[in-house]
């Protein structure tokens, strides 16, 4: 199995257009410390041949763009692109669609509670329905997207996206709106999850022994925004749990067995994207690899 980080960072990338935090200036003035970073998004192959894509990000076109492997091959339309999976409805994983739209087959795929949210916002039909298929999947029910390659969605603790919130608004629930996907192939077992506000022990259960975790690093603390001083909101209400202090992802996994553990979806006030700081070096010393775009893992 062949797996490649189109996009490493959360919501906006890095730097973001209008931020001046410390790490976005830094990013600017010096990006072999801070390299940029485009939002959330990786591909996946059985074969290197033919591809699923998780989220659709803002950042797309850049992303099939800088990877060689996602290029037309043959005749004047072509992707080896065969599906795309969502993991949620976020902007950041939904929005890239309405790039996808230039008349290229491929089936989306994503529980009905994430495709709906998808089918009721109607700028989304530019992805017409004879061209593209959507089908929706059912938590812990397996299926191929691409030959070869088998997905099982399963729900984390998350949220409905920002732009679906309401005063109904619930944190931390295991719905089918925010799911992590078991993709298989080749008896190897990767396990994607960039969205989770919490680790609980079902979950250290479902990925127990897989060669590969992606695993949801949008903030370092619960109150890494509030620090940086460009937003009031915790990795909590977001629906992100942060990778130390109480109840933190790094200690909440460190006696569950797995392959390689890869932080993504990554916040650009999270100090850890500052190559050679201790706030990376803390996190790498715990057996943790900080993704960046064009990251690539053979299972």
């Amino acid at each position: 199995m062949r797996v490649v980080i189109l996009g490493s960072a959360a919501g906006g990338g890095l730097p973001q257009w209008n931020c001046r935090c410390p790490i976005c200036a830094l990013s600017r003035a010096e990006p072999a410390r801070v390299r940029p970073r485009t939002q959330s998004s990786i591909a996946v192959s059985p074969d290197g041949d033919t591809w699923l894509l998780v989220n659709a990000s803002p950042d797309i076109r850049q992303q099939l763009f800088d990877n060689p492997v996602l290029h037309p091959r043959e005749g004047l339309r072509h992707s080896p692109i065969r599906a795309v999976l969502l993991t949620n409805g976020d902007v950041d994983h939904v929005a890239g669609l309405l790039t996808l739209r230039e008349g290229q087959p491929f089936t989306l795929y994503g529980t009905q509670g994430i495709l709906g949210s998808v089918n009721d916002n109607r700028v989304f039909d530019v992805m017409a329905a004879e061209v593209v298929r959507r089908e929706a999947i059912c938590l812990d029910e397996t299926f191929e997207p691409v030959p070869g390659l088998s997905v099982t969605l399963f729900a984390v603790p998350g949220k409905v996206p920002l732009w679906l919130e309401d005063e109904t608004l619930q944190i931390g629930t295991e719905t089918e709106t925010t799911v992590g996907a078991m993709i298989e192939a080749g008896g190897r077992r990767l396990a994607y999850i960039p969205g989770c506000a919490r680790v609980t022990d079902g979950l250290k259960q479902r990925i127990a022994g897989v060669d590969a975790l992606l695993f949801d690093g949008t903030v370092l603390h619960d109150d890494d925004m509030i620090r940086a001083g460009v937003g009031t909101k915790t990795g909590w209400r977001m629906g992100h749990v942060p990778m130390r202090g109480e109840g933190g992802s790094v200690a909440a996994l460190a006696d569950v067995e797995i392959g390689r553990r890869v932080f993504v979806h990554i916040n650009n006030t999270n100090p850890v994207l500052v190559e050679g700081s201790d706030e990376r070096a803390d996190v790498e010393s715990a057996g943790w690899t900080v993704a960046h775009d064009g990251l690539a893992l053979t299972l």
